[in-house]
């Protein structure tokens, strides 16, 4: 292992499980086939998710856990270390038995760029690797549906004459650059406030605790008519009709600001891949089938979210996306810490 240890966790972690109630849930799905014996999986997976409970990574991989137990043949088991923009989650995570019965659900865009801008020790393709993309989306900046803000530039033309506080799951976020840039484009003043999840992120919004939020397209798209979307930092609105027909943030301002997404994907410790490699082919095919399955695409529908997101993509395309999220957070690692 390369990894140095981060001082944020105590050495008596595995004491803190037991009364870390309020942090950390375990829930297994129902229904799954009986367990193969002899054949891997033998019992039911367990996955560990960098954010709380009820948040996006959490309704995506439960998304797709509803489809690929009928492929894996067990059910899955659910933990939640939210802290540190993810990097408590990686913590843990990597303090777990590298035995490809442990994953990690990742929101790569936020956590690739927390592990370089917070000077984790942590690598990707030392400590994890990561075997398969589900989804992609891009960052929208939305507000509240009783927001008195009806158009991007109208969020601009007020911080012009003022601070506009912006809500944001984590700091370390491809959302969170987006605002940044935008700041920079329009010499607007935006303040990044973090919420520790997406969650209370949305929250802020709705409630015009604070004038706007930057998120992942599908949070605001689940939220239906308790936001507006104002903008999407992408090249062009793949979700039109659940979105209200919001433009891009470069149509609405005329600006060329990057485009700023963020995919999911599955992980496992480096030392399980290595060590194991039937299991990882396993999870991998049962992954790939589950992507493939009618299903899949019914289950996202049903949770509210535009299949435009699927965005299958196997161990290349998933060590891809981090390998340019990385090179995101080192090019905005100055912005970041000037935040």
């Amino acid at each position: 292992m390369h990894r140095t240890k981060s001082r944020l966790l105590a050495p008596s972690r595995r004491g803190f499980l037991g009364g870390a109630g309020g942090l950390i849930g375990a829930t297994a799905l129902s229904g799954s086939r009986a367990f193969a014996q002899g054949q891997f999986p033998e019992r039911n997976l367990s996955v560990t998710i960098p954010t709380a409970e009820g948040g996006g990574a959490d309704r995506d991989a439960r998304v797709f856990a509803s489809v690929w137990k009928d492929h894996i043949g067990v059910d899955l088991e659910y933990e939640y270390y939210p802290g540190a923009a993810g990097q408590v989650g990686y913590e843990f995570y990597l303090d777990k038995e590298p035995n490809a019965y442990n994953l990690l659900f990742a929101n790569l865009g936020p956590e690739v760029i927390m592990m370089v801008t917070q000077d984790t020790g942590i690598e990707v393709g030392q400590d994890i690797v990561y075997i398969q993309q589900t989804s992609s989306e891009p960052m929208a900046i939305w507000v509240g549906a009783e927001s008195p803000i009806q158009t991007l530039q109208e969020l601009v033309d007020l911080s012009m004459t003022r601070p506009v506080t912006v809500s944001t799951s984590r700091l370390p976020h491809p959302g969170s650059i987006g605002v940044l840039s935008l700041a920079e484009a329009t010499g607007g003043q935006f303040t990044l406030v973090p919420y520790g999840g997406g969650n209370p992120t949305a929250m802020a919004a709705i409630t015009q605790e604070v004038d706007a939020s930057v998120l992942p397209f599908a949070n605001p798209i689940a939220l239906a008519d308790q936001a507006r979307v104002l903008g999407v930092f992408a090249e062009t609105n793949v979700a039109p009709a659940e979105s209200g027909d919001a433009p891009t943030v470069n149509q609405a301002l005329g600006t060329s600001i990057p485009n700023f997404d963020s995919s999911r994907a599955w992980g496992v410790h480096k030392a399980a891949y290595d060590q194991f490699p039937d299991r990882i082919a396993i999870l991998k095919e049962t992954m790939q089938a589950t992507l493939e399955d009618p299903a899949y695409a019914e289950a996202v529908k049903a949770a509210g979210l535009p299949t435009a997101f699927i965005d299958a993509g196997d161990e290349a395309v998933a060590m891809a996306t981090a390998a340019s999220m990385k090179e995101l957070a080192t090019k905005y690692r100055d912005l970041l810490s000037g935040a």
